[in-house]
């Protein structure tokens, strides 16, 4: 930018999750699990999840069937991790430019293109295919003639819709004997977006510039724009090009930490295009999104008495949808504490653990526990943990996302304006939750009552909150299925990795 900033779309983009997207090692682990444990559904699982984490190959095959054609018997997924495979690299390249920058205004914000079923145009030859931006009247020779590619002005890049596409996610779900029963929401964050504050009606468009009342697109928290502007997008430029002001920066950047520390850990034998630098670079500005722009934690009120001290914690939620969104194995949670005078914990509820645990999750401690939504807590065995929790058709814990049949728990903290009454039963609120009126659209209040008799104040009270992108019982589940080479590899990682969760917020108070 004019005071020398580092805007380059590559340099930030290659260093995220939608450039690693197919290298993802959870990824490839679940996908393998999931066809283990249904392999009459291999072929559905294996498409659906590579329509989205491997675009470009994918629809290179479906578009040229005689040059590409897989394996049936190997299937999609694993020829595409084949190095030797004709689509191995556009498989590797992920989420990439011109996967995003081809998707066609069609349909978009509709269940239409949910489950990564966007359009893109692959019938017009170079150089008069389309790529889309969000500038009209852009410079089109110099693109024309070096990749193949016609410049336009797509208004899609400045609505939340295209996102949708991917970021909306239908899985069919099977019963105990395996058979197709139903369909479920696996990820709802574009619905989530509708209905708050921040989200808008269907097919409304954005120019570049400009802010519309309550409304934050998705682009505008994960593609921040440039706050110096003076932005020339491609060096050389034609004389004609004018700087850009409002310049979109490449970081897609979420909450996944985790993740950004195993690419870091191994680059080499993940095939990381990214420097170390560039992903520490991610990782920071991940960490500050979650610090800074995420979720808030307050102490709202404390009472005490000669027995008890309580204490109502407050708790908000930042972003356009539920916190923590996307697939159901991400949770944040309360880790509360009360110390008397001499700094000795008399209380403590939800004390993150260095295996990736939480003391006193009975999900951590069960298979088939888990902890419900509390309005009150009285025990230090009782942990306030925001998460959505599968339920299968026989009604049971499930961690295999095609038994998911529906949530039986679900109070993710929800976004500002969220009406749990008008709700659509795909982003409704399940469990204790919904019967809690301390958790509201905007963040929830919950109450600790602490035993204090014989003990010595002035005390002082805690509340952090923290977050894990991934669960220590989903991960303990999927290494059930150690046995297959991608889950083994992703248990090693795993193993080696630090799996202490971010601290999102924090407050304390003495009384």
């Amino acid at each position: 930018d004019k005071n020398g900033k580092d805007m380059s779309i590559a340099n930030h983009w290659r260093s995220t999750m939608m450039a690693n997207a197919a290298k993802d090692p959870l990824w490839q682990a679940k996908v393998a699990s999931e066809v283990s444990r249904n392999p009459a559904l291999k072929e559905v699982i294996e498409k659906k999840c590579v329509s989205c984490h491997m675009p470009m190959a994918y629809r290179q095959e479906n578009e040229l069937p005689d040059k590409y054609k897989t394996d049936s018997k190997v299937g999609v997924f694993h020829a595409y991790l084949d190095r030797n495979s004709k689509l191995h690299e556009a498989a590797q390249d992920g989420v990439s430019c011109s996967l995003c920058h081809q998707i066609q205004d069609k349909g978009l914000g509709t269940e239409e293109t949910f489950s990564g079923k966007f359009t893109i145009d692959m019938k017009t030859p170079a150089p008069d295919r389309k790529i889309f931006g969000p500038y009209r009247d852009p410079i089109r020779d110099t693109m024309k003639v070096s990749v193949g590619f016609d410049p336009a002005y797509g208004p899609q890049m400045n609505d939340s819709a295209l996102c949708a596409a991917c970021h909306m996610l239908y899985t069919p779900y099977v019963d105990s004997k395996g058979n197709v029963v139903g369909t479920f929401p696996e990820q709802t964050v574009y619905l989530e977006w509708l209905n708050s504050i921040y989200g808008e009606a269907i097919g409304k468009r954005h120019e570049i510039s400009e802010t519309v009342g309550n409304v934050r697109l998705c682009q505008e928290c994960h593609m921040p724009h440039s706050e110096d502007g003076g932005v020339v997008i491609a060096y050389y430029a034609p004389k004609e090009v004018q700087p850009k002001d409002h310049f979109s920066q490449h970081h897609f950047v979420g909450g996944n930490v985790f993740m950004l520390n195993i690419l870091m850990d191994n680059l080499a034998v993940l095939d990381i295009r990214a420097s170390q630098a560039k992903l520490a670079d991610t990782r920071a500005r991940t960490i500050a999104q979650l610090q800074k722009d995420t979720a808030r934690i307050s102490i709202a009120a404390v009472e005490q008495d000669k027995k008890r001290l309580t204490a109502e914690v407050q708790v908000e939620n930042l972003v356009g949808h539920k916190f923590p969104s996307g697939i159901p194995i991400r949770r944040t949670w309360i880790h509360f504490t009360v110390k008397d005078s001499d700094g000795t914990i008399i209380f403590e509820s939800g004390k993150p653990l260095a295996d990736g645990s939480i003391a006193g999750n009975a999900a951590d401690e069960s298979s088939s526990g888990f902890e419900p939504h509390y309005a009150e807590i009285t025990s230090p065995d009782q942990v306030q943990i925001y998460e959505a929790m599968m339920h299968d058709t026989d009604n049971n814990v499930t961690y295999t996302l095609l038994r998911g049949a529906g949530y039986i728990k679900d109070n993710r903290l929800l976004p500002k304006g969220f009406e749990l009454k008008k709700a659509s039963s795909d982003i409704a609120v399940y469990g204790k939750a919904a019967s809690d009126d301390n958790f509201t659209g905007g963040g929830d209040r919950i109450t600790y009552s602490v035993d204090i008799a014989g003990k010595k104040g002035p005390f002082t009270v805690a509340a952090e909150l923290y977050f894990a992108p991934v669960s220590y019982a989903f991960v303990r589940d999927l290494q059930k299925d150690l046995n297959l080479p991608l889950v083994a590899n992703f248990s090693r990682y795993f193993t080696r990795a630090d799996k202490m969760p971010v601290m999102v917020a924090a407050t304390s108070k003495m009384f």
